[in-house]
């Protein structure tokens, strides 16, 4: 064995063993295997993304599955990449070179230079966040790492829409869209975040006009709006027909105010009578309801804030070049001032905002590229039916709600960094020639068009469409385009479908549901058996992680001072199936101690010499030998129990339970009877058992803790005489451990019955030092125990009791009889004394408890007062009101044991 350092350091072990994996190839699976296929495909992170506590819970879940599959004998292919983020990517390029002084806008460098600085940031920040995954311990498969703007990858998407507009699915339309004036460029309805926001409802005053268009004298229709901006584009005024209030309205006039115009009130069951005053102006170019009305009522289509978000000239001469802000001011002055604002109510409502910009979000009426969603029926079944599994299973509502209130796809975006749109549009005859004639570009809605991954083959005749696809129309092929689709590669035949997906739910719409789209519709199959949402990472008080909140750590701050086993470990701890992981780096200082204390315990093992795993003597086996191997086969039961169901905080509570609890707490202080004692046969056997135990516990820990596992397997020597592809290089294919089936508890002689004895041991034990504390008698006092047994007790059993219990002695006597006031506990095994004479003062004793009893009383009090106090109850937040009631539980529990304490001393 090499000698294990007496502490722990985590840096120099995780460098040494991850370059290991990777000069040995560990996370290179071969698709020629005859192994049955493991495979997940990493959700790709932005580009220029650096890594999150998000990350860490994400990948950290994916590495744990991929681990265990390899240790399973599963080929497994963990396929990593990083998506090329097109909104992000090219708002942070602007972002530097607008600092940098060099643009103002992106026209000013034009498409091809941008693109060149684009490509120039993503060499030099785009591999930062693979690096950091492999700090992380991420076993992905590196030689097979895609980008999503790829030459392959961006082939592939360009068939899709190929193919998609063959097939009829994706057209071309002029239609009202979520419009992001900072990015200016459409968004899908999934890009649009409702904020609920505390805003004003301005009710305006439009003059009602006769029949001679004159304004009538005081007489006014009412409108009630949230955006009185658009106010400048209305076009009508409109009221529920069935609206008994303004039923004499219809079909008359109003003058549209700073406008001067004259519109018509119309009748339309969209108009919902009970918003604001039951009138809604009517701006088609602006709201998408307003659009629907205005196509039945062939109202005009009047654009009054640009793609810019600034005002047009149709606004008027008052308001044109005006941020949409800036003129909600301006036009709320102007009404004030010719006195046709009534009022002004506060309101709540939703705004939508820009997921990429955090701006609000424009409706806007412009010419986009659409698609028709495939494969629905298919999709939405295989959810249904359990073909594809969601873990938590309450998203599979949400998805098939979605699906089947499916909306057009809106996938072109005004941008340049992206799958440019494989269309290109003939030129008008004569728009260009030799000698700098004028250029005319060619007009989409009445040019000849191509539609190929290919271009024309007379490019000079035509002109390709400036827009991108959506980054979702890349990332929806991920889970093929990335093992070589359209090719029937050997990779894509092995491990297509893949086995897992760990996703956040944010994305259940954006990529969950498009992926199996794209599955079905061109692999005619699933692309994944399950879906694991994990839950989102808040801090302690339970709000999102942000840089602007300071309260979102850096986690390779995080692995530098505790290492990444400890963060892995920590992060797993606090995240249960479906939740919400409230952070706290307090776990992942747990995670260090928990790493300390495996490292601790092998070098207890290190520190007994012997040969690692010998042989176990069923003859020489104690009982608690037995216990332990049957507490062994309980754990291993269980993690399996909790991964099928994808319940990792369970498996790593279970993983604590045994290791420290049962293993370190009991079992490891059990030993010290043996390893104390003169029998070296004995010896060498409790040697073999925790040998055995620590084989199967180290293998169960590798999907959490990777390094530390790898570095304690190969110190102990459990290596050795394994095969190289089965452990004897590297633990990480060492095999997964399995329940004790019955052959080998039947050769072993391991009986329910002797963990029933060892568990009643441990509780007795418990109640010994209980006992102990009751009395306030320190840890180093020896004491002498007294036990009347209720059956026979080994001199084994009795010598584990007088060194856990830390007693001079432990005597049985089934005749004792304890003197008056002799504090004692029962349990299955007996009844348990613990003499006073000589451990303290009975007097002194009795006044300390009546003292503590005393204080304890007052705190009851105190807080009783409060709680009876309906005012404190029902105005205190319910954290406060929560602590009450825990304080005044707790008071009482240590008032039933100090009063316990007191009577045994008996009367004085």
């Amino acid at each position: 064995m090499i000698d294990l350092p007496k502490t722990y350091e985590p840096q120099a072990v995780e460098t040494k063993w991850y370059e290991r994996w990777l000069e040995l190839r560990c996370f290179t699976p071969d698709p020629a295997s005859r192994k049955p296929a493991y495979s997940i495909v990493i959700p790709p992170p932005n580009v220029t993304g650096v890594l999150t506590l998000g990350h860490v819970l994400n990948n950290t879940i994916q590495d744990i599955l991929a681990r265990k599959a390899r240790m399973e004998g599963r080929e497994v292919l963990w396929l990593p990449g990083t998506d090329h983020a097109g909104i992000a990517t090219q708002a942070v390029v602007e972002k530097t070179l607008k600092k940098q002084g060099l643009i103002r806008h992106r026209d000013d460098l034009g498409r091809e230079a941008f693109l060149a600085r684009v490509w120039e940031w993503k060499e030099k920040h785009g591999g930062i966040i693979i690096q950091q995954l492999k700090k992380l311990g991420a076993s992905c498969d590196w030689s097979r790492e895609r980008f999503t703007m790829d030459p392959a990858y961006s082939r592939c998407v360009q068939q899709v829409f190929v193919d998609l507009h063959r097939k009829g699915l994706i057209y071309r339309g002029r239609r009202m869209v979520n419009w992001d004036p900072a990015a200016r460029t459409a968004l899908s309805d999934e890009e649009v975040i409702m904020t609920e926001e505390q805003g004003s409802l301005w009710h305006l005053k439009y003059p009602l006009l006769d029949e001679r268009n004159q304004p009538l004298a005081d007489a006014f229709v009412i409108v009630a709006t949230t955006r009185p901006e658009t106010m400048l584009g209305d076009e009508a005024v409109a009221v529920n027909p069935a609206d008994p209030r303004y039923q004499h309205l219809i079909g008359r006039h109003c003058l549209l105010p700073l406008q001067n115009r004259r519109i018509p009130v119309v009748a339309d069951e969209l108009v919902d009578p009970k918003f604001g005053t039951g009138c809604v102006k009517v701006t088609p170019a602006h709201d998408p309801a307003d659009y629907e009305m205005a196509q039945r009522h062939r109202l005009p289509l009047t654009v009054v804030i640009g793609p810019d978000g600034v005002m047009t000239p149709a606004a008027g001469e008052d308001f044109v070049g005006l941020d949409r802000m800036e003129a909600r001011k301006a036009v709320i002055e102007e009404l004030e001032t010719q006195g046709l604002l009534l009022k002004v109510e506060p309101y709540t409502h939703n705004v939508g905002y820009s997921e990429r910009s955090h701006v609000p979000v424009e409706p806007y009426l412009s010419d986009q590229w659409f698609l028709r969603y495939p494969s629905i029926d298919a999709s939405t079944a295989a959810v249904e039916q359990g073909q594809i599994r969601f873990y938590p299973d309450r998203w599979v509502k949400t998805y098939t709600h979605w699906m089947r209130n499916l909306k057009d796809w809106c996938i072109s975006r005004q941008l340049w960094w992206g799958h440019r749109i494989p269309v290109w549009y003939r030129k008008p005859a004569g728009s260009s020639s030799e000698g700098g004639a004028r250029h005319v570009e060619a007009d989409p809605a009445t040019a000849a068009i191509h539609v190929d991954v290919e271009p024309p083959p007379d490019p000079e005749n035509w002109v390709q469409d400036p827009d991108v696809l959506d980054t979702w129309f890349s990332s929806w092929l991920w889970p093929f385009a990335t093992m070589g689709w359209p090719e029937s590669t050997p990779t894509l035949r092995k491990f297509y479908p893949t086995t897992d997906l760990v996703t956040g739910p944010d994305i259940i719409f954006f990529w969950v549901a498009r992926m199996i789209m794209a599955g079905y519709e061109y692999l005619g199959d699933k692309p994944f058996a399950a879906v694991y949402f994990t839950g989102i990472i808040r801090d302690k008080l339970g709000r999102k992680m942000s840089k602007s909140l300071g309260n979102s750590p850096d986690p390779l701050d995080l692995i530098a001072q505790y290492g990444a086993d400890a963060l892995r470990f920590g992060i797993m701890r606090s995240a249960p199936l479906g939740q919400d992981v409230l952070y706290d780096e307090l776990h992942v200082e747990l995670g260090r101690n928990f790493c300390n204390k495996l490292w601790n315990a092998c070098r207890f093992r290190q520190l007994q010499g012997g040969s690692p795993e010998a042989e176990i003597d069923p003859a020489l086996l104690t009982v608690d030998d037995k216990w332990l191997l049957l507490k062994l086969d309980r754990a291993i039961r269980e993690i399996s129990s909790a991964f099928a169901e994808y319940r990792f905080t369970e498996v790593t509570q279970t993983l604590h339970r045994f290791f420290w609890n049962e293993y370190c707490d009991w079992y490891i202080e059990t030993s010290k009877a043996v390893f104390q004692g003169d029998n070296p046969a004995r010896k060498a056997n409790t040697l073999a058992v925790i040998d055995f135990v620590l084989s199967h516990m180290l293998r169960l820990f590798h999907p959490f803790l990777p390094f530390i596992t790898e570095e304690l397997w190969h110190g102990l020597d459990y290596q050795l005489e394994l095969p190289d592809a089965q452990g004897g290089q590297t633990i990480m294919f060492a095999p997964w451990p399995k329940p004790l089936g019955d052959t080998f508890k039947l050769h072993y002689g391991l009986d329910e019955s002797d963990e029933r004895l060892v568990d009643a041991r441990c509780a007795l034990i418990g109640r010994g030092r209980n006992l102990r504390r009751e009395f306030n008698i320190p840890a180093n006092r020896k004491v002498t125990f007294v036990i009347r047994p209720t059956g026979g007790m080994s001199p084994h059993d009795v010598e584990v009791l007088r060194l856990l219990l830390n007693a001079d002695a432990v005597n049985l006597d089934p005749a004792y009889a304890p003197p008056q006031g002799t504090p004692s506990a029962l349990s299955e095994l007996g009844e348990l004394f613990m003499p006073l004479a000589g451990l303290l003062d009975v007097a002194a004793e009795r006044a300390r408890l009546t003292k503590e009893l005393a204080k304890v009383q007052i705190e009851i009090d105190r807080v009783q007062v409060k709680l009876d106090n309906p005012a404190f109850v029902q105005k205190v937040p319910p954290a406060v009101l929560e602590d009450h009631q825990k304080r005044l539980a707790d008071a009482r529990a240590k008032q039933g044991q100090l009063q316990a304490a007191l009577d045994a001393l008996g009367n004085p």
